[in-house]
């Protein structure tokens, strides 16, 4: 029984060792990533030179890279998604920092539309509360598997009722989805994290493999972080 015991200590000991070490790795790309986006935005938002190249000053109307920078995210997600496993490491990883830029470059319109100020309270906050859904998502121990469905049920409704509120305009539902949108990205975020520590414990670092979950990880934590910002923006943020 001792030595049962002993083995069962030692198995779990390393599966949490193997969790820290992925998670780690996780959030050292999530963060570089988003240190990428939050350069490339604000040197574009505040440059009227740099701006130029997504808006056409004449017409205020968007260039074809406009255009590029707001749709190719999606893009970028659906390749790295669908492709992981036919991608090789440097090239997922590459596609990955790109996206960052990319983001970067899309997400510089609200310096067009909000106040300094507002932006970096926003993020602050964001941060705030992804870090404490972060550490509740990692030391939880009850199950998030349904609570997860339900968060991405969530989030199909806000992609359909987004689409639908193109063709509105309507700032009410625009405010409903954004209250709603902290919600369920709020909620992702501690599953999220619990899903990568579970995935953490069983991986073999040093293969292609386990760097490309590294990869996929990070892609997922920083679109909840984004999006957690947006939404929260477009509720408190003042406009200018």
């Amino acid at each position: 029984m001792e030595i049962k015991n002993f083995n069962y200590v030692q198995s779990k000991e390393e599966a949490n060792t193997l969790s820290k070490t992925f998670m780690s790795s996780v959030f050292s790309w999530m963060f570089a990533a988003l240190a990428i986006t939050s350069i490339v935005a604000f040197y574009f938002g505040n440059s009227s030179e740099l701006i130029s190249y997504l808006i056409n000053p004449e017409v205020g109307g968007l260039t074809a890279l406009g255009y590029g920078v707001i749709f190719s995210p999606f893009a970028f997600v659906l390749i790295m998604t669908f492709g992981m496993n036919r991608i090789s490491y440097p090239v997922l990883l590459f596609l990955f920092l790109l996206f960052a830029a990319v983001m970067g470059m899309s997400l510089s319109f609200i310096f067009l539309t909000y106040t300094a100020g507002s932006i970096f309270s926003t993020f602050i906050a964001a941060s705030a509360m992804f870090g404490v859904m972060s550490v509740v998502g990692y030391t939880t121990n009850t199950d998030l598997t349904k609570f997860g469905s339900i968060m991405m049920m969530g989030l199909v409704g806000i992609v359909i009722a987004s689409l639908i509120n193109m063709f509105m305009h309507s700032g009410t539902m625009e405010y409903i989805i954004s209250f709603v949108g902290v919600l369920v990205f709020t909620g992702l975020t501690a599953y999220d994290v619990q899903k990568l520590k579970n995935i953490g414990a069983g991986v073999e670092f040093g293969t292609a493999a386990t760097s490309k979950l590294v990869i996929m990880g990070a892609l997922n934590l920083y679109m909840d972080f984004i999006n957690l910002f947006i939404m929260l923006l477009r509720l408190f943020g003042d406009k200018k």
